[in-house]
């Protein structure tokens, strides 16, 4: 396996960034701020900070699990982490690697949550005409940014770089044709 060693540091700056910015909210919001006292306060016209322990996973599923859902969402979410960490190092492309550093951050975010309350600590909850989106924290929102920008980054290179397969696809073509 060949290491990009700038790959490896920005992500893992990028993780570390993520990690540290998403805790620091979660430790002000609980001890300073003091939410969980206030349950939810307007901050501005379509953005509430509203107290939410997520024992579930994305969108709330799996709510249900219990402690020992905890533990096994912990495992998954560290061998996912694992799994990222290889990628960004054998990544040549720096882009990758700052996105999949955040998502690592925040996955990191969430699982000491797990470990430490027994739940993840979501307060961020947007809203406007009606609409509520689910109640989030800043390790979630760099997750599905960085998601996002890996998806739009693999569709943009797709379009600038046709696959390998259609290139001998065309290259047997032109070589049937002479």
């Amino acid at each position: 396996m060949r290491v990009h060693y700038r790959s490896l540091a920005l992500g893992l700056f990028c993780a570390a960034i993520v990690f540290l910015v998403d805790q620091l909210s979660k430790y002000w919001i609980l001890f300073d701020f003091r939410l969980p006292e206030k349950e939810s306060v307007a901050i501005c016209p379509g953005l509430n900070f509203t107290m939410v322990w997520n024992h579930a996973i994305t969108f709330g599923m799996f709510g249900g699990a219990g402690p020992a859902g905890r533990i096994i969402f912990s495992v998954i979410s560290l061998a996912i982490v694992a799994g990222l960490l290889t990628w960004i190092a054998r990544s040549p492309r720096l882009l990758i690697a700052g996105l999949a550093g955040a998502i690592t951050g925040g996955a990191v975010g969430n699982v000491l949550d797990r470990l430490r309350y027994g739940a993840v600590v979501d307060f961020i909850h947007a809203h406007a005409f009606g609409w509520s989106w689910y109640v989030f924290n800043i390790a979630d929102a760099a997750i599905v940014c960085s998601v996002a920008g890996l998806i739009l980054d693999s569709l943009y290179r797709e379009r600038q770089h046709p696959s390998q397969q259609d290139s001998e696809q065309t290259v047997e073509r032109s070589a049937g044709d002479k």
